[in-house]
């Protein structure tokens, strides 16, 4: 393939997420891997979510910022598209995860004062966290987990493996990591898609059998 090709995603499997995840228990932003990872967002999105997006009664998020770095600046900006604002529904584990970050976050008198933008993730000072630093801190999470080393952005990739393989159609898939089009989704996925498929016909093989193959004459 020529230089500049697509690259090819190669995400988590179920194991290897729930081996991080128990690893990453203990660390301080063990919500952010999990919503990272539970919902599919985008680095930025992920950073940039504040609580007034978040519903912990009905168990939803609303997507409309990003934080982003331009310069010398971290700040909140608009997500790119339409597709992207949108309200994605949260599972119960998820809420629960998220109840105790914000207990411990309201416990720490210092994070409240500090976190003016009222963001759902911050630094230990309640200050916006510096993109860069997550990703840093996410692949020692990996190593620490002995899990493959993979970008901060594969675990919305992986996000997407994981519903795929639980049977989920791809209308919905697109909708919680709200590609553009439904075109987006199976497009960027086919492999992952044709391994799902497969997996699924491979029970037709029992047609195929002779009665009694594989077991004794009484």
């Amino acid at each position: 393939m020529p230089s500049g090709g697509i690259r090819k995603v190669q995400p988590w499997s179920a194991e290897e997420a729930q081996q991080f995840l128990e690893t990453a228990r203990g660390d301080r932003l063990y919500a952010l891997w999990s919503v990272a990872l539970a919902i599919g967002l985008r680095r930025g999105e992920a950073l940039g979510l504040r609580w007034s997006d978040v519903d912990l009664v009905e168990g939803r998020v609303r997507i409309t910022k990003a934080l982003s770095r331009v310069g010398a600046e971290l700040a909140l900006r608009d997500v790119k598209t339409e597709s992207s604002a949108a309200t994605v529904p949260l599972p119960d584990e998820l809420v629960a995860i998220l109840r105790s970050h914000r207990r411990e976050q309201l416990a720490d008198a210092g994070i409240s004062q500090a976190n003016s933008l009222g963001l759902v993730f911050t630094t230990k000072n309640g200050t916006p966290l510096e993109p860069r630093n997550v990703n840093r801190a996410f692949e020692a999470l990996c190593r620490r987990a002995n899990v493959r080393v993979i970008r901060l952005h594969d675990l919305r990739h992986s996000c997407v493996t994981l519903l795929f393989a639980m049977g989920v159609e791809a209308a919905t898939v697109q909708r919680i990591l709200r590609h553009s089009s439904i075109a987006v989704t199976t497009g960027t996925y086919v492999d992952v898609i044709e391994q799902v498929q497969r997996a699924a016909v491979s029970g037709m093989d029992e047609l195929f059998r002779k009665p009694g193959n594989g077991r004794q004459s009484g």
